[in-house]
């Protein structure tokens, strides 16, 4: 009865649990990237899989979560760009920050992150006395410039400086305070995904800034194009000013290339906002918290890239319009050469007609003379056969009715061409209007 994908859709609500913690743990967590090489995602977690002896995923499986014998456990998540790596493992010791949660892994497995390690963070989730001693002592392990903290979740303390060190890891100090079931875990994951979302949001960043500059080039030159359309007037070359704006909206046109990217980062920018907010942060006096911290490092450049993109879209708009203007005044140019034609042809045809006319009554009185002349030859034939019929009356006397019957016939065959003409005119008027 069920349509085929209830059970998977209805499975992925729970397919990405959180981290149950209840002691303190130590968390290395690692964001891959790779724009054009989407497959380097499974690859590195079979490869990972094969060298540590876990359990290798199912098949198209976008997550997977397993214990090793190592003593860490591995949470991997495929997402629609990116790929993450958390190693957990439980700490019972004071020397924070190192490569306890990776230990067993190979070298040679690191260096398949070769180009494509896009975030890289350890944190240290601690509780009890040792969690007391560290909160005490945070800048011996987070020692940026600026020491970001708060009070998060009404029962814990994060701390951190947002700075990579020299080791290539970011650090995150958390104290629980009495974390209620499955908070620590629930915290630790938000808070590295802040730091991935906020990476992969700032993948816009750096588009932005050499679009900045190709937009300066293009509404330079639309403005000197305008300009000149302006100076010229309807007198101007038209066509070739045309032809520039045409090729400038190729150049913006080529730009929006990049708008994937951009509606990426706007969503991206709101799972880290929805991210913050989730911390339920209360100030600790002193020190910035995250939301703060953010603010004004992380959504000036958010800014910069909405920016960025409405001017593209606003010098599109106006190439646009400018286009249209310009192919109006084209238009309406070429419809006062067409009038101007169109006169023309009608003082041609007037003429034509008037010299028709003229030449109809040479034609009359040419054919008249024939006609009269081949009469007067029948005229005398009849009278050498003795008939009683004078050859020069007669021909004087058939002048009249001969040049009535030339022009009554010129002028029936004149009267017909033009209802054909007519009606072939007609039909084509109909026939275009029809297939419009």
């Amino acid at each position: 009865m069920d349509h085929p994908l209830r059970a998977t859709l209805a499975a992925e609500l729970h397919a990405r649990p959180f981290l149950k913690l209840a002691e303190s743990v130590s968390v290395t967590h690692y964001a891959i990237y790779a724009e054009h090489n989407p497959s380097i995602h499974e690859t590195q977690l079979h490869a990972l899989c094969r060298d540590t002896g876990i359990a290798m995923p199912a098949e198209g499986a976008t997550h997977h979560s397993v214990q090793s014998s190592w003593g860490w456990h591995l949470k991997w998540e495929r997402h629609t760009e990116f790929s993450t790596f958390t190693f957990v493992v439980p700490r019972d010791d004071t020397d924070y920050f190192n490569d306890i949660a990776i230990e067993g892994i190979p070298e040679s497995w690191f260096r398949l992150f070769a180009g494509s390690r896009f975030v890289a963070s350890r944190m240290e989730l601690l509780t009890g006395d040792t969690a007391r001693g560290a909160r005490d002592a945070v800048r011996q392990w987070i020692d940026g410039p600026i020491l970001v903290g708060s009070n998060v979740l009404g029962g814990g303390q994060v701390f951190c400086d947002w700075r990579v060190r020299e080791d290539g890891f970011m650090r995150f100090l958390v104290i629980d305070d009495g974390f209620r079931e499955e908070q620590g875990g629930r915290l630790l994951q938000r808070l590295y995904e802040i730091e991935t979302y906020r990476m992969m949001a700032l993948l816009a960043l750096p588009i932005a800034r050499q679009m900045s500059r190709d937009l300066d080039e293009i509404h330079a030159s639309l403005q000197f194009l305008m300009q000149g359309m302006d100076a010229q007037g309807a007198g101007g070359d038209d066509s070739q000013l045309l032809v520039k704006l045409t090729h400038l909206a190729v150049r913006v046109e080529s730009l929006s290339g990049s708008g994937g990217r951009f509606s990426a980062s706007r969503a991206y920018e709101k799972l880290v906002l929805a991210r913050i907010h989730e911390l339920r942060e209360e100030r600790i006096e002193g020190m910035p918290t995250i939301q703060e911290f953010m603010e004004r490092r992380f959504a000036p450049a958010m800014e910069t890239c909405r920016s960025v993109w409405a001017r593209h879209e606003q010098i599109a708009a106006r190439i646009a319009r400018a286009v249209d203007l310009l192919r109006t005044r084209v238009n309406l140019a070429q419809e006062k050469d067409v009038t101007r034609l169109l006169a023309g042809m009608e003082r041609t045809a007037r003429n034509q007609l008037h010299l028709q006319h003229a030449v109809e009554g040479l034609s009359v009185a040419a054919i008249s003379y024939y006609v009269l002349s081949l009469a007067a030859a029948a005229f005398k034939a009849l009278h050498v056969l003795s008939l009683p019929i004078e050859p020069e009356l007669a021909e004087g006397l058939a002048i009249g009715p001969v040049v009535l019957a030339v022009i009554a016939i010129t002028r029936r065959t004149r009267s017909r061409l033009l209802k054909r003409n007519a009606s072939e005119d007609a039909h084509a008027v109909s026939a275009a209007n029809q297939s419009a």
